[in-house]
This record gives C-alpha cells, structure tokens and sequence, in this order.
C-alpha cells in the first residue's frame, strides 16, 4: 500500500509524491500561512468514494479481532507522534500544549477502546431462533440475526476539537470498528494537523494490511456537498454548526437513495439552580460554574449557556458573585478567526437585544474573546423568540431569573432538545424537584446532578447526544462506546448453511460473545 500526501487529497492506492506539510499559524493571530491551493476536484472526491465502496465488502467482512488490531495501531502510530506535532496543533488552534497532549491521549484512547468493544462483540446483539420443523400448524426455518456495517461513511471534522473530534476522532472511530470504511472531510481550520493524523491513519492501515480504500481524507470547501451526494456513501458523521448541520441532513434526504445523517450541532446546556445549595454554597457554585464557561475559551459543544434560578435574595447574591467571577477569568484567543468573528457576532446580538442586559465583559486584546455574562428576561424564552435558543460558541452565558417555581418549569418547557441539563441542588431539594429532573430528562441526552456539563467521559455509559437541534437523531451518541450503533443496520440470516454465517451466529460460538438462543441468553455453542 503505498501512501499519497498531495494537495488535495490523502489516501491509499495513488502514487506516492512525498508528504506535504501544511503550514498555517493561528488566524486569530492575524498570521495565516495556509496555501489556498488545497482544494479537492470532484474526480479526488470521487476516487476517494470509489475506493471506500471497493474496501466495503472485504473491511465489514474481516474478523472484529483483524478490525480491532487496526484501531490498536492507530492509537499506536498517534502515541508516536512527537513534539513537533503537538507544536504544529498549537500553531494552527491556538490550543496550549497541556490541552492538545489531553486531546491526544483521548483520541488514542477511544480507539483502544473501540477495539476493546469489537474483541468482546456485544456490538452484534447476536439472535438465533433455531429451527421447528415440527410446530404447528406452521412449522420454523432457522432464523438467525446480527449486526454489521452499513457501508462507507463520510465524516466531517470539527473545528474545537481538532483530534478527538476530528480525523481520528470518535466518528471515525466507530465507523471504522462497524466495519465501515471513512472518507474524512478535512477542517479547513487546522488541516496540517489532519493531514499527520491521516497519515498515521494510513500508516496503521498497511502495518496490518487492510484493504486499499479503508480510510481516505480529502481538503477543499464545498467537497463537503459532492461527498454527502455520492452514491457509495451510506451514512454521515457531523459535529459543527445548526446551519451545516441542517443543510447537510437535507443533502442527504434529498438523494435518490436518502442515507442516515448523525449530527451534533447546537445546544445552550442549561443549569437550574435551586435555593438550598445557592444559600449553603453560593460562592463555589459561582466559582465552579464561571470555571466551566470560561473553559477552553468556551468552545465546547457543552458549555453552560444559560443559567436559571427562582428570584430570591440569596439568587441576586449569587449573580453578584458569578459577575465578579467572570471578570476575574483572562480572555484568551479562540481557534481561529471565524469561530471569534462568529462568536463576536452572537454576542453583538444578545447586546442589541432590549430584554438583555450585560453583566460583565471584560475587554482583552483585538485578537481574544472577551468573557460575558448576560442577563436575559425569562420571556425571551416563554414567548419563543429564538435568541436565547441558540448556542453562542465561546466564553459567555445567560442569567435568566424566574420569577417563581412554575415559570422556571415553563422557561425549561419552552427550550429545545440539549446535549446536557444540570441541577445544582441539595438532597432534600433534589427530591422535591422529581418534575423538574423528569422535564429535563425530556429535554437532554445526558443530565448531571451537582456537576458540570464541560467534562465528556469517554465510557460505555457515556451519552453525547439528545433531542434536536441538539442532534439530528436522538437515539445516537457520537462519545462512548454506543457510538458504534449508528454505523451497524441488523442483517437476517434465514435457512443459512452454519458455514456461510458470520462468526457471530455460527453454531459453535466461535467468537465465545453472549447471544439470545431461542429467547435466552446464553454464551454456549449450539
């Protein structure tokens, strides 16, 4: 296998020019040295879904032990990456090195544990319903069933978190331990950085000699449209903006052959304050909570947006205390200069906005994003105005004060579908409040109690999805191990020769995984 590295773009079976670094400084440091060239042609886009399509029926139909192996030796060949990479990732974001060997340390991880998943094959949900040749009055074929990879997938990297949402980030990964090959779309935004994750990519792909076509990744604006529309594309993964997100879903339904689309892309992540734990421990939530706004420069897809509370005295000194916190917090600079122009832009507008007043905004340089913290009247939310609905990307929240319990339950009613909702509260409270908890458990993929949203673990348990526009398909995750559902469709195998099954169904249980054997689970062979 030999490994392109070209203008436009990175895969298997093209002759090899040499690597090509790409070189671009952090556009929020008014420095951009990206090339303009890098720009895929349809016939690249379509050489890279050809390929995808012809590693399809060999990749889905290796052993999860192979497919495992491949995901360990990428997460091998990320770990091999040095100081220079670290060093080329904080050029192009922005991102301090503490954070960038995190971001590292996590992609490799959840490649590790994806192939943790294929080697232990619950993933499959393995049915057999033997035959009854004798039942009556209508006697039973043999009828087996499991799960296995849709098809190629194209993926679209995000722009704040450039590995472990990114080339090799948690789509990719799931995808690729479905058994679906992945034409990646390259963020424009850090894409000397894609290209050396890529290569690593490729590098594992021939170490353990997967089909040309495994994994492919492509530069370029507007390929992300030609991608989406190309026929060998069965399925998308997306993390970004509510606008991208909703064009590429209707991209997508509108093709002759309509494919799934599992995107993330807009949440405000509200926390609800109760009186109790403001009046024993105000002053810390107020801390903790600014910490979590200001994190990474507000530039995570769960970042505290808006904060409601019950007006009460003890509600206006907590207010106080969380203005004096986020004027204490340094403004620092975003990724790049679109996310700060975006973020700029939001904030402009929640200034403009008569039911909204600014309680701090701290000013730094040209080149950082000022810190806010707004207050905005409940009614914005009551009377369905938009503008508190939808995230701003960066370092600022909303203070909304109810003016009773029932308009804060009408205020939470009123929102659209989030990645995550907390409560801050105290035991008794907490108990008091099972309405309230039940609301947002109709409203959130994932709700936390006496915690911050900011902090995504990468588990089996894990949830990193929810009602739209939070996502376009709530029944999905894109962080944890249930991520692999959304690249399997079930296959029915009936009246099957044991010799022409998939492991996971044969009658000798080769693969030891538990299966469900006429209604009962059982691990033993048949």
């Amino acid at each position: 296998m030999s490994n392109y590295s070209g203008y436009n773009f990175i895969g298997s079976a093209r002759s090899a020019e040499g690597d090509v670094v790409l070189k671009s400084k952090n556009a929020t440091t008014g420095l951009d040295l990206t090339p303009s060239f890098y720009q895929a042609t349809q016939s690249e886009v379509d050489a890279a879904c050809q390929l995808s399509a012809l590693a399809f029926p060999f990749y889905n139909k290796l052993p999860a032990t192979r497919r495992a192996e491949f995901l360990n030796k990428i997460a091998d060949e990320l770990d091999m990456l040095k100081e220079d990479f670290v060093s080329l990732v904080e050029q192009e974001t922005a991102l301090d090195k503490a954070r960038i060997k995190g971001e590292c340390g996590r992609t490799s991880n959840q490649m590790r544990l994806f192939a943790e998943v294929l080697l232990r094959g619950d993933y499959y949900d393995a049915r057999i319903d033997r035959a009854k040749p004798n039942r009556q009055p209508i006697p039973r074929t043999d009828i087996r069933q499991c799960r296995l990879g849709l098809g190629p997938v194209v993926v679209f990297g995000a722009s704040n978190f450039p590995l472990a949402f990114s080339t090799a980030g948690g789509d990719t990964a799931s995808a690729l331990a479905a058994g679906c090959p992945v034409v990646f779309k390259a963020h424009s935004g850090h894409m000397g950085t894609a290209e050396q994750v890529a290569l690593a990519i490729l590098r594992a792909a021939k170490e353990t000699s997967m089909p040309e076509g495994v994994f492919s990744m492509v530069f370029g604006s507007g390929v992300g449209e030609a991608l989406v529309k190309h026929p060998a594309m069965k399925a998308v993964g997306f993390t970004g903006s509510l606008h991208g997100g909703k064009a590429i879903c209707d991209m997508a339904a509108a093709r002759p052959h309509p494919i799934p689309v599992f995107a993330e892309m807009s949440s405000i992540n509200p926390v609800v304050l109760l009186p109790q734990a403001l009046s024993k421990r105000g002053d810390t939530i107020a801390s903790q909570l600014s910490d979590s706004v200001v994190l990474g420069v507000g530039q995570f897809c769960t970042n505290p947006g808006v904060v409601i509370g019950v007006r009460s005295p003890g509600f206006t000194t907590f207010v106080n205390k969380l203005t004096a916190e986020m004027l204490s917090k340094p403004n620092k600079s975003m990724l790049n200069s679109g996310t700060l122009k975006s973020y700029q832009k939001g904030c402009e507008t929640l200034i403009a906005h008569p039911g909204v007043k600014v309680l701090s905004a701290a000013q730094g340089s040209d080149n950082e994003a000022t810190n806010y913290l707004f207050q905005g009247d409940a009614e914005l939310l009551l009377s369905g105005d938009k503008l508190l609905q939808e995230e701003v990307f960066g370092p600022a929240t909303v203070v909304i004060e109810a003016k009773d319990q029932q308009e804060l339950l009408d205020c939470i009613s009123a929102m659209h579908g989030q990645l995550t909702a907390t409560v801050i509260g105290e035991s008794d409270e907490l108990l008091e409040s099972t309405v309230l908890i039940s609301l947002l458990e109709e409203k959130a993929g994932r709700v936390l109690i006496n915690g911050y949203p900011t902090g995504v673990e990468v588990c089996d348990s894990m949830v990193h999805g929810g009602p739209f526009p939070a996502t376009s398909d709530s029944r999905g995750t894109s962080v944890g191990t249930l991520a692999i559902d959304r690249f399997l469709r079930p296959h029915c195998f009936q009246n099957y020769p044991d010799s022409l099954l998939p492991d996971a169904l044969r009658n000798s249980n080769p693969l030891n995984i538990m299966r469900l054997v006429d209604g009962v689970k059982t691990d033993s062979a048949i």
